[in-house]
């Protein structure tokens, strides 16, 4: 299967991407690592991408492109993958379509105020990013009942993977997420409604940890592979 994963900042998108695709035999593709690894290769495209970077700003979309054709043409990926952070607008979602078909699009949907408690508590690896989060957040917004353990390391502050600190984010802040949610909804509402008239969107709403979400949102794929 070739599944997109949408949703907010801190939805969960890595998290359950990075569990699914094990299951499915798919790799899991994030750009953002994509573009990080060719940087550190030292490529000449990965010089391109590092001006952009250093100044803080988005890689133009036809490197983008054309780092994620060239990802999804390996072997591993011929029974499909799993796309975490790509498209994020509508001219990269029609780029993607000239290279290849989805098969779903799975939209993850989470509350504002959970989501905001569950940013500010998350705690990120300084060496190799693994990702943790200390909140237990137990509480009904909207009608919806949200019980969402913490993702707590073995030992407090080090990270499981490979022992360094664990450190938040200076952009997991109320102010700067609230922003950043803002920006999201601008840029996606385009690309939620161009794969809903595809027929590709299904929404999953986030209201628990991943020991029950990761099962749930297998179901939704199992159903579709069905049809």
């Amino acid at each position: 299967m070739k599944i997109i994963f949408l949703g907010p900042p801190g939805s969960g998108k890595g998290t359950y991407s990075s569990r699914i695709a094990p299951q499915l035999g798919i790799p899991h593709i994030s750009t953002g690592d994509i573009l990080r690894d060719i940087v550190k290769q030292g490529r000449e495209l990965g010089k391109k991408v590092s001006v952009y970077q250093q100044k803080g700003d988005l890689v133009p979309d036809d490197i983008t492109i054309k780092v994620l054709k060239e990802r999804i043409s390996e072997q591993d990926c011929e029974k499909g993958f799993i796309l975490d952070g790509y498209p994020r607008n509508i001219n990269q979602a029609k780029a993607l379509d000239k290279i290849t078909d989805i098969d779903v699009v799975i939209n993850l949907r989470i509350a504002d105020e959970i989501l905001i408690k569950k940013l500010m508590a998350r705690r990120v690896c300084k060496n190799c990013g693994d990702i943790y989060n200390i909140a237990d957040i137990k509480e009904t917004v909207n009608g919806v009942e949200y019980n969402m353990p913490p993702m707590l390391p073995k030992n407090d502050s080090e990270c499981d993977k490979c022992g360094e600190e664990l450190i938040q984010r200076k952009d997991d802040s109320e102010e700067v997420i609230r922003e950043r949610l803002g920006v999201y909804k601008k840029q996606t509402k385009p690309l939620i409604d161009y794969y809903t008239k595809k027929g590709l969107i299904k929404d999953v709403y986030v209201v628990a940890g991943p020991e029950i979400m990761v099962p749930n949102i297998m179901e939704v794929l199992r159903q579709i592979k069905k049809k």
